[in-house]
């Protein structure tokens, strides 16, 4: 149980009744910009492959894609999850904005969903176009796979919980490192454009009890992928996390943990692929 105050409110009268209150969803998507079926089907046809990159253990690699090129991040040899950030190729102050993508899309992505730059650009960099683990769905603990929840296990919150023990292999501290080695940055510059992730074959959910965040063993399995269309030219970023599965522990050395495969295609989609426009709003801001 979280350390919360005992509750020191009595419920009113009508508690019940405003509690009865049925919810309504904050953005209705009817009008969000979907992910036509023949984009998904020109994303899934004639793959080249055109780059590879191995992520190992306890470790983060970046990679490149053109706009129009599918990512694909493939188990390989055990169940692993991994923490995936995303830039823009040629602005890195354009990242992915998970919590609007959570907010538009839910708590777990899959194929046909949109992971979304941050304000003000706020477009579609990639789009989900295969998901081996879509079968998957909402388990009865109110898990599911591919999370935009989690922040990404870091090297301060593990010093704050665990009383001063530096741990430097949290997929923080990897994706900074990656980041700074591919981009020739100093380590310090790097980490500042470090940001919450898409955490592939991940599962988790919030305890209906006390809200919680948890974690649960990933069903993924060797041959499992997840299938990204790059919308706009992207530089990645890939952790295998410390957690292996993160069926237990993260942030350990005490985890059997495995590598990833991120494989970079062409499709039938990349010749001319022009990248998703940025956001529409004129910035004034009522000025």
């Amino acid at each position: 149980m979280p350390n919360r105050r005992p509750k020191e409110t009595p419920p009113p009268a009508d508690g019940a009744a405003r509690a009865a209150i049925a919810p309504v969803i904050c953005y209705p998507v009817a009008t969000l910009p979907a992910l036509p079926e023949a984009v998904i089907d020109g994303a899934r046809r004639a793959l080249v492959l055109r780059d590879t990159v191995l992520v190992p253990p306890r470790q983060a690699r970046c990679f490149r894609a053109r706009a129009g090129q599918v990512i694909r991040i493939r188990c390989i040899d055990g169940p692993q999850v991994g923490d995936l950030n995303i830039w823009n190729l040629h602005d890195l102050s354009e990242r992915f904005f998970s919590g609007k993508t959570r907010a538009l899309h839910g708590t777990h992505v899959t194929t046909g969903d949109r992971l979304w730059s941050s304000l003000p650009h706020l477009r579609p960099m990639a789009s989900v176009v295969a998901d081996s683990l879509d079968w998957y769905g909402i388990d009865a603990y109110g898990g599911a796979v591919h999370d935009v929840i989690g922040t990404r296990c870091d090297p301060y919150t593990h010093c704050l919980l665990s009383g001063g023990d530096h741990y430097h292999h949290c997929c923080h501290s990897n994706l900074t490192r990656a980041l700074a080695a591919e981009m020739g940055l100093p380590v310090a510059e790097a980490e500042r454009h470090i940001h919450d992730v898409l955490n592939v074959f991940m599962c988790t959910g919030f305890t209906r009890d006390t809200g919680q965040y948890f974690m649960k063993a990933s069903p993924v399995r060797p041959g499992d992928h997840l299938d990204l269309l790059a919308e706009i030219d992207l530089l990645g970023g890939l952790s295998a996390c410390p957690g292996g599965d993160c069926g237990s522990l993260h942030s350990s050395d005490l985890v059997q943990c495995f590598p990833l495969l991120v494989e970079v295609f062409d499709c039938a989609l990349t010749p001319g692929y022009q990248p998703a426009p940025a956001n529409r709003y004129d910035r004034s801001h009522g000025v």
